[in-house]
């Protein structure tokens, strides 16, 4: 079997892409479109009232600047974050869309207040707030009106947390003023805080702690107990005690890291606050960062040499934080040699087989194993250049993304048909190619072998194997050359077998010889296809619910009805095609405006969670949920999980499921939480983040006081049980 059919049926896929793209651009239901006349400068919730508003004395004058700012008007004892959340939370987000000529700047957070959530403190507001941005006209702008529009999500907790979002809209009038809203813009203005030169100001790394010098305050501040808020995040312990103290004009305090900690700055945006008076000071750091264990994710025993190391005083070496690189190196190979044996890949390793044993010639089968390891390793790094470029841009995404979309599961599902529907034998694509374009596919193995790479590359990435999802997470920590070598090692270990089989001339000669039973075996190797098929349209379902994986089989019925139709011929065959060809693109057409409704009522309701959590023990997690539960005494174990992870599904029906695991969670009186990210999740990715991943599955175990247990991704029973244990 020869590999040539995915040119062409990555033809069909992308032709099925644009016409669901256009339909979802052209639905009158699309929330893109319908945005701008849904929105209005006010959002209400039970939780806050959010509103849009401008601050223009002068009016919109070219070259001038404007303010705009979202106001958020909180209920008792719900509070929103700033711009560093403290133990947990996230903090506003605010994305403007804006004429040509109008460039917005960064938020000018007020100082915050430190809020005490059990044995945890975020940083945050409470009562009403308003996050001012200033807006810079252009000499070159010229128009009668100013239209801002706005999309600002923010999570909102008191015990529970929750994420809100809304679409806000405002005009100016460019000849008038603005200034009805004045009070609360020079309200904001004067908690924002107020830069400081950082000469004298210092910060000292002292083993683990930090300790804080800063000079040139303000004279009311002097003698005085302060506030202190870092800007930069996960770098010291919010709720943890620290001294301070007053050495003549000097500030100093000894603040202790944190044990999650995940950044080493060498300098850092620090806030101190009297009542509704702050400062900002970026302060140089001195000293050595203790090791970053929380980022790097690396095999047990290096991790407990570190430790040790780490509590002995002494400062990471050159030589440590090398071999931590080359570890993560060596993890990302023996990764992607697992993921050769995860069932997301057996389909398309199995027609390799069969295009390889038809292979007698030496140096052809070298030089096809050699496309087939480009196109595997050029695949990763191409998805690990999208994945840190997207991520690098503001976005919150983690490896296997790419199925986070259903129009990308869905024409993974109509060419794993197209796949199988060729392997049985209901059609060649050479019949349906002109004899030239067929003569050069014929001439081209290596193209079709390097094609293959690509293609099992797009199947496996879902997958994350052991030592995989370590080095993963640590990758992304790392400048980008460095970064991508790791995507690299994933693609060399998943492409060393067939690299080596086409290399080694025992291997090739242990193989079978070509023979009838070839086609019994091809015609075979259709079904894994038809099962991917299922799985991707189960995934579908639970991405787009039922409707969204009925539409898709019909798709798939009338996909398999036109090609059928084009084996036939004379005037049958043109009747047939007609119709199914037409059949199919109006079919094609009615799922895009059906799926678009279907996410857009799921957005308007809020998300539900497409994975059954609401029977048995499981609960759906939530951001803050498990701070709340372990701030209560509790101990919680959270699955990281999607529906389009095979090994995920694997655990869940066999581990998870198994009947003394769940009585040692009852025993321990363990809290169950499933965090689903099958669809796009920003909080998940951003808690998969903190602890050093970024893909599924991910299982770990929360326990009060002490830091988080990351498990296995293949989990057994008594790994399980043995951590269950120390509860």
């Amino acid at each position: 079997m020869n590999f040539r059919l995915i040119r062409n049926a990555t033809l069909f896929i992308a032709a099925c892409a644009h016409i669901h793209w256009a339909t979802a651009q052209f639905n009158p239901l699309n929330p893109s479109t319908s945005a701008a006349k849904a929105a209005s400068s006010v959002v209400v919730t039970d939780q806050v009232r959010a509103e849009l508003m401008a601050f223009a004395p002068d009016g919109v004058a070219p070259g001038k600047q404007v303010w705009v700012g979202l106001q958020i008007a909180h209920q008792p004892e719900w509070h929103t974050y700033w711009k560093n959340s403290g133990d947990s939370g996230l903090p506003t987000v605010l994305d403007f869309k804006l004429p040509a000529g109008i460039d917005p700047g960064e938020i000018a957070w007020p100082a915050p207040k430190k809020i005490a959530i059990g044995t945890l403190a975020n940083y945050g507001y409470e009562g009403t707030v308003l996050l001012p941005v200033p807006l810079q006209v252009a000499q070159t702008f010229n128009a009668s009106q100013l239209d801002i529009r706005l999309k600002a999500s923010w999570l909102v907790c008191k015990k529970e947390c929750i994420p809100q979002e809304g679409d806000f809209a405002l005009s100016l009038p460019v000849k008038s003023s603005t200034a009805l809203q004045g009070a609360a813009f020079q309200t904001a203005f004067d908690a924002a805080p107020k830069p400081l030169r950082a000469d004298g100001s210092l910060i000292k790394v002292s083993g683990n702690a930090i300790e804080v010098s800063l000079s040139g305050l303000p004279a009311a501040f002097a003698g005085k107990t302060l506030a202190f808020f870092p800007e930069t995040g996960s770098v010291i312990e919010p709720a943890a005690k620290w001294t301070q103290a007053w050495q003549g004009n000097m500030w100093t305090a000894q603040i202790p890291l944190s044990g999650q900690r995940t950044e080493s700055p060498m300098s850092m945006p620090v806030v101190v606050a009297l009542g509704n008076t702050a400062v900002r000071v970026d302060a140089p750091v001195k000293g050595n960062w203790p090791q970053v264990a929380a980022a790097v994710q690396i095999p047990p025993a290096l991790d407990a040499a570190l430790k040790a190391n780490a509590s002995s005083g002494a400062a990471p070496t050159d030589s440590q934080t090398a071999m931590t690189y080359w570890l993560a190196l060596l993890g990302a190979l023996v990764g992607g040699l697992i993921l050769n044996l995860m069932p997301c890949v057996f389909p398309v390793l199995a027609i390799k087989v069969v295009g390889f044993v038809n292979v007698t010639d030496s140096r052809t089968r070298l030089v096809t194993g050699l496309a087939y390891t480009a196109g595997v390793v050029l695949s990763f790094l191409a998805l690990g250049a999208l994945l840190l470029g997207l991520r690098a841009a503001g976005e919150q995404l983690g490896w296997g993304f790419q199925l986070q979309s259903p129009a990308v599961v869905a024409g993974l599902a109509v060419l794993f048909t197209v796949l199988g529907l060729n392997l049985a034998g209901l059609f060649e694509f050479g019949n349906f190619l002109p004899g030239r374009v067929a003569s050069l596919q014929l001439k081209n193995p290596t193209l079709n072998s390097f094609l293959s790479g690509v293609l099992a590359t797009a199947i496996a990435s879902p997958c994350t194997a052991p030592f995989m999802g370590a080095s993963l997470g640590y990758a992304l920590g790392l400048p980008t050359a460095q970064a991508l070598l790791v995507f690299a090692a994933i693609g060399t270990g998943m492409a060393l077998p067939y690299l080596a089989a086409s290399a080694v001339p025992a291997v090739a000669r242990a193989l079978p010889r070509p023979g009838a039973w070839m086609v019994t075996f091809r015609q075979l190797m259709a079904f894994p296809m038809f099962a991917t098929t299922a799985w991707l349209v189960w995934v579908l379902g639970q991405q787009s619910g039922i409707d969204g994986a009925g539409a898709l089989l019909g798709v798939l019925v009338l996909l398999a009805l036109s090609l059928w139709a084009l084996t036939l011929k004379g005037g049958t065959r043109a009747v047939i095609a007609t119709f199914s060809v037409a059949a199919c693109a109006l079919f094609i057409w009615a799922t895009g405006q059906n799926i678009t409704k279907i996410q857009e009522t799921t957005a308007s309701a809020g998300s539900p969670s497409t994975l059954n959590t609401s029977s048995g023990a499981w609960q759906a997690w939530e951001p803050g949920r498990v701070d709340q539960l372990t701030a209560a005494g509790q101990n919680v174990f959270v699955d990281f999980t999607a529906a389009w992870c095979v090994t995920c599904q694997y655990n869940k029906k066999t581990t998870l499921a198994n009947a003394d695991v769940m009585a040692d969670v009852a025993a321990k009186k363990v809290t169950l939480l499933r965090a689903d990210w099958t669809r796009r999740d920003p909080a998940i990715t951003a808690a998969l983040s903190q602890l050093g991943r970024n893909g599924v599955p991910v299982y770990v175990i929360y326990k009060p006081g002490r830091a988080p247990v990351v498990l296995s991704e293949i989990l057994s029973v008594s790994d399980v049980r043995a951590e269950l244990a120390k509860l």
